[in-house]
């Protein structure tokens, strides 16, 4: 939905893995655990905006039907 979002998104999950190898290189278990944290952040901020993705398509889809449904009322209306 987003593009800032996505981007956000995508920007912790590249952090995070970055943070999370450091803390392998320097044998730093907390850096790895914040590092997967944030990348576990950065997919569950994709899975919102998937969310919302699939929302905003339904709302469009049932809206598009409502339209047609009332100008075929409307045309039956006329005749």
């Amino acid at each position: 939905m987003s593009i800032e979002n996505r981007a956000k998104a995508a920007t912790d999950k590249v952090e995070g893995k970055g943070q999370e190898l450091v803390g392998k290189v320097t044998g730093d278990r907390e850096d790895q655990a914040a590092g997967k944290a944030k990348q576990t952040m950065g997919k569950v901020k994709d899975g919102i905006e998937d969310a919302k993705d699939s929302i905003v398509d339904a709302a469009r889809k049932v809206s598009d039907k409502v339209h047609d449904a009332v100008e075929e009322v409307k045309h039956k209306a006329n005749h």
